[in-house]
């Protein structure tokens, strides 16, 4: 009698570095549309193709006017509004009418004859209006590379003009029950039968998965039989399971039918319950023995079935909760069970939690966000600083992976987050939008790895380290250059205005767009201002802010602004003409301790990477030729 016994009795991740490197999986992919892609798994970056809303709408019902003509209105003057000329009946949605930049809730106005309304409360430019790219702009990343698609995903990848996506093929996995004394569940059951539901487990799996799963007809424990039916299965599926006859039994004939079709590389391996696994390959395909008995089947199909064949669609998918600490003080109504949004970072051993938007018209942040903070009802909130319980949305293995970057915006980050990924999908970057002395509080309350800055020092024209050394004194960091890039004026190609400065902003009386308070760009254009002598009130719309470059120039194309303030990768995405005023330093900085991370050395070699060198040429206005060097403070 032939020696069935084990062969070998494997660590488990060795076992599964060896027989993944023996099998060379190759993931293939294919163009599907983007409103059949929940649970698949994106093959490349997605960015919109169009902004989102792609025209200025009211947020409200309401009316639209013009902001300049609601000053002075309070609650003990009022102000008259003739239809037509100060005022447009508009409902939410509706697009606002040429001329008119507000809109005032209907519940803040009073009907005063069929043409005219009176109205108690003025209201400033932009109030209650969803501008273009509130949600999404143009060209923004909404998911990266081997990203699990979820219905806000799609949502927001359909809001983005985008209707076809890539995605990895999903592998067909065959499932074949074997055994003597197994039956189907049915009405007349005897002793001795065993309800077979092995396999209805398996296939509940693949598909939660994300993979699709074949289950064959139960296969009597014949050795010419199991051969016959897994040649079949090997002939029409990319992965095959055989359940079970995997052990070393008088009648477990998985070993010799592998053996026989193709070649048996493990059979054996340390875990408990779960040791009499079969990993094999007939025709270069996986096929893989699992124990008859339950738990075993489970723990065999959890911790090696999976593994292996997410290598297919370069994915592997976990849920967990942990404990996080907030960032940020999260108050609510006390009316209802709140979700908030977050995002998470490990920051020093430590979980750190950042809240995200939490209107209902902000769909990117249900797609950026990692987990999902409950409050409960009748309960006010909590502070920063306190732990909360978490429900993520990604691994915690993902999390650990994330690089944490808060800070200035740049298109280029977007291009970095895309391109990191694609090097190495174990890796993430995670970065927030909030400004140049954002990204500096950050830094100093230890809530983020890494920041992005370009802050002019206005007495010694020097970029970022004044400030580190004022506003972060004490910490060891390190300042690592970045990019130089030009910032200016974005304006039309089709303007019927002549614009070659600053100073013509203001000799035109151009409508301007800004960035927020607190951006390295806000803090240039305030430089440039005073320079040439003028003050902000002479700029109409300075207090327009937006969070993006792309938002900016978004506003600029679709006609909301004369002109604004950005970089030249901005103005060239959205195709408009750029004026500039200066280059600038935009660089990195972080604690020297998270120079020896895997994901910011993922990072650092992404941006340092011919590849990504070559994109930066194409966006235009960078140069790196000091990319990468240190400056340690």
């Amino acid at each position: 009698m032939k020696d069935k016994t084990y062969l070998t009795n494997y660590d488990i991740n060795e076992a599964l570095d060896t027989y993944t490197k023996l099998l060379n999986i190759k993931e293939s992919t294919e163009e599907i549309g983007t409103k059949d892609s929940l649970g698949r798994i994106s093959s490349e970056g997605v960015y919109a193709k169009i902004s989102n809303p792609f025209y200025n709408c009211s947020a409200m019902d309401g009316i639209a006017v013009k902001a300049v003509k609601t000053h002075g209105a309070n609650e003990k003057n009022y102000v008259i509004l003739e239809k037509g000329t100060d005022y447009a009946e508009v409902d939410t949605g509706d697009p606002i009418p040429e001329n008119f930049d507000a809109v005032i809730m209907i519940e803040d106005v009073i009907k005063e004859s069929e043409t005219s309304v009176r109205i108690y409360k003025s209201v400033s430019t932009w109030e209650n209006i969803r501008s273009l790219g509130e949600d999404i702009v143009e060209s923004t990343l909404i998911i990266g590379k081997n990203h699990k698609i979820r219905p806000v995903d799609i949502g927001a990848m359909i809001a983005g003009g985008v209707s076809k996506i890539n995605v990895y093929k999903k592998p067909l996995v065959g499932i074949i029950p074997t055994g003597d004394e197994i039956v189907e569940v049915n009405d007349n059951l005897k002793i001795g039968d065993i309800i077979e539901f092995n396999s209805k487990m398996f296939a509940a799996q693949i598909n939660e998965w994300g993979m699709d799963s074949k289950v064959y007809g139960i296969t009597k424990d014949k050795k010419e039989d199991i051969i016959a039916v897994l040649e079949k299965a090997s002939r029409e599926c990319d992965v095959v399971i055989i359940n079970a006859g995997s052990s070393a039994g008088r009648e477990d004939y998985t070993y010799d039918a592998v053996s026989a079709l193709g070649e048996v590389h493990i059979h054996g391996i340390a875990i408990k319950p779960g040791k009499p696994a079969i990993l094999g390959e007939i025709s270069g395909k996986p096929v893989i023995g699992v124990p008859g008995y339950p738990v075993s089947a489970y723990f065999v199909m959890e911790n090696i079935v999976k593994p292996v064949i997410s290598k297919y669609i370069n994915f592997f998918d976990e849920k967990e909760e942990i404990e996080a600490v907030l960032s940020r003080r999260v108050m609510s109504s006390l009316k209802y069970l709140e979700f908030i949004r977050v995002k998470i970072g490990l920051v020093d051993d430590k979980y750190i939690a950042t809240p995200l938007q939490r209107g209902a018209g902000t769909t990117m942040s249900l797609v950026n966000c990692d987990g999902v903070l409950e409050i409960p009802q009748n309960y006010e909130g909590y502070e920063k600083g306190e732990t909360v319980k978490i429900k993520l949305l990604k691994t915690q293995k993902e999390i650990k992976n994330t690089l944490v970057l808060i800070g200035s915006h740049d298109p280029i980050l977007d291009t970095a987050s895309d391109m990191m990924k694609n090097r190495n999908f174990r890796y993430t970057l995670s970065s927030a939008h909030v400004g140049s002395m954002g990204g500096i509080t950050a830094l100093r309350n230890e809530e983020c790895h890494i920041s992005t800055m370009h802050l002019l020092d206005e007495e010694t024209g020097e970029y970022n380290i004044p400030f580190i050394k004022k506003y972060i004194p004490g910490k060891e960091l390190v300042l690592i250059k970045f990019v130089k890039r030009t910032q200016g004026i974005m304006v039309r190609k089709d303007r019927q205005f002549s614009v070659n400065s600053i100073e013509d902003i203001k000799n035109n009386n151009l409508s301007f767009v800004n960035r927020q308070k607190g951006s390295g760009t806000r803090l240039l254009f305030d430089y440039e201002l005073k320079k040439a002598g003028i003050s902000p009130g002479e700029i109409r719309g300075y207090d327009r802010e937006e969070m993006t470059h792309l938002t900016v120039a978004a506003a600029v194309k679709n006609g909301d602004a004369d002109c604004g303030i950005g970089v030249y990768s901005a103005a060239n995405i959205m195709n408009l003409d750029f004026i500039p005023i200066g280059d600038e330093h935009y660089d990195l900085v972080m604690p020297v301790k998270y120079l020896g991370l895997e994901s910011f050395l993922e990072f650092l070699n992404t941006i340092k990477s011919d590849k990504y060198k070559k994109q930066l040429d194409k966006m235009g206005g960078y140069a790196y030729d000091e990319l990468g060097e240190m400056i340690y403070l």
